[in-house]
This record gives C-alpha cells, structure tokens and sequence, in this order.
C-alpha cells in the first residue's frame, strides 16, 4: 500500500497537513486562476474601454483578479454555513498567496512583452500576452501550492470546511 497516497488523500483533502497530490495542486491553482482570469481580464476590458493609461488599467486588473479570486472561494466557503467573517477569513487564508503569486507573474510578463502594454482588446498581441502570463503564472503557482497544501495552509484551509 502506498501510504504516501494514503495520507494525501485523508490528511491533506480534509485541511491536515500531509503531502499534497499534484492533483490536488493543480485543482487549487485552477480554481485561483479562474477567478483571477475573469477579474483581470474584465480590468483590461474596462480599463481599455474608458482609455485609461497603463498604471490605473492594471490597478484596477490586479484588484478585480483578487476580489473574483477570493469571491470564488468565499460563496463555496459561505455554503457550507459559515458565517461571512469566518468564511473571509478562511478565503484570505486559503487565496492570498497563490492570487498574488499569480498577479505578480501575470502582470510582470505583460509588462516585459514588448508592444502588450500598448496593445488594444483588438491585438492578438494583447491576447497572446495576457494568456501566455495566465500559463506561465499557473506552471509558477501551482508547485507553492502543493507545497502549502502539504503542510495544510492555501487551499488545505477550505478542504477543512467541505
């Protein structure tokens, strides 16, 4: 019997530390990236649409990925029957790490892709860079959060409540 696996799939799925699957890694790191995608590409859209400059675009990008990011996890958490102060705080723990993880690589690797600043919502320049940070945030995020599973923070966190 692989204890290993064992212990995965008790301690860490049910927020005890232990190892953490790659599984498990990825499943949190796509659920962070869903929500962090939705609100910073909704940032750029707005951004864009009101020909806003670079810096407040991306403020308001990067705030949007964090307020999508842990809203996801804050409605799951809040279902089943927290309160909201805990539930905040169970998506403040669960999130924080892997959404600013994911904010810094995304947005450093526009900044550095030559012309994507400039871009418009038209460029597939604008597009290629945008999703090309979102993969490279994911490859970047999801080995931390296999890490911080393992030791029953980040996502550990939620798994306690379900």
């Amino acid at each position: 019997m692989d204890h290993t696996a064992h212990g995965t799939a008790h301690g860490t799925t049910h927020g005890g530390p232990g190892t953490a699957s790659w599984a498990m890694a990825v499943k949190a790191t796509l659920h962070c990236l869903t929500g962090c995608a939705i609100g910073e590409i909704l940032g750029m859209v707005i951004g864009t649409a009101l020909l806003w400059g670079n810096v407040p675009t991306m403020i308001l990008a990067i705030a949007l990925a964090f307020v999508f990011g842990y809203s996801f996890t804050l409605f799951a958490v809040l279902r089943t029957g927290l309160d909201l102060r805990a539930a905040v705080k169970v998506a403040l723990a669960a999130d924080t790490v892997s959404i600013a993880i994911m904010e810094f690589v995304d947005n450093a690797i526009i900044a550095l892709t030559p012309g994507a600043m400039d871009a418009h919502l038209s460029d597939g320049l604008f597009w290629s860079a945008l999703l090309g940070g979102f993969a490279v945030a994911f490859v970047v995020t999801t080995p931390v959060n296999k890490w911080m599973i393992g030791r029953g923070k980040g996502h550990a966190v939620v798994h306690a409540h379900h």
